[in-house]
């Protein structure tokens, strides 16, 4: 179960507008963290707490494909997105680097900047605490969130293999 406050973007939010591509001569996580949503919002960093929650418009996270985008986005302690609609790579590199999505248009529309939003990745219900309303986004299929349980695609075949090893043995 995911728990924050929403900070809201609106359509066509770009990988360098999530991270910009000054910062990406580096892959630590913390220094990416430093620079989330900087370019479309400079304070953002400074704003948000563990657990927050994007709500992004149509086509987020378009543009470039890099990592460092949802990486950025998990490493500042942001829990997921809820958005309209994401561009396919980062849909792709959310999941693998271990960062919850979630498409409601429903629920983009209705949210406000500093709602209270509770999210479940089991049963795609997503509530606005705040305005006390509901909304239904598709759940997260079992296998996507034991790739999220695990950090990620790559920790997440790590870990296969290694009890694949033990049982090998």
């Amino acid at each position: 179960m995911f728990k924050g406050k929403a900070w809201k973007f609106g359509n066509d939010i770009n990988t360098d507008e999530i991270i910009p591509a000054r910062y990406l001569n580096s892959s630590d996580p913390v220094e990416l963290a430093k620079h989330c949503m900087e370019d479309a919002d400079p304070d953002f960093p400074r704003k948000i707490s563990k657990g927050d929650i994007i709500i992004g418009g149509k086509n987020f996270g378009c543009g470039s494909s890099r990592e460092h985008a949802p990486i950025s986005i998990k490493a500042a302690g942001i829990s997921c997105v809820i958005a309209v609609s994401f561009a396919r790579i980062f849909f792709r590199n959310a999941f693998n680097m271990g960062l919850p999505i979630f498409n409601c248009p429903e629920a983009v529309e209705d949210i406000k900047e500093g709602d209270e939003i509770q999210v479940s990745p089991e049963t795609g219900l997503i509530k606005n605490l705040t305005k006390g309303m509901e909304y239904k986004a598709n759940p997260i299929p079992e296998f996507m969130r034991d790739l999220l349980k695990a950090g990620g695609l790559m920790k997440y075949v790590t870990a296969q293999t290694k009890k694949k090893s033990e049982r090998n043995k």
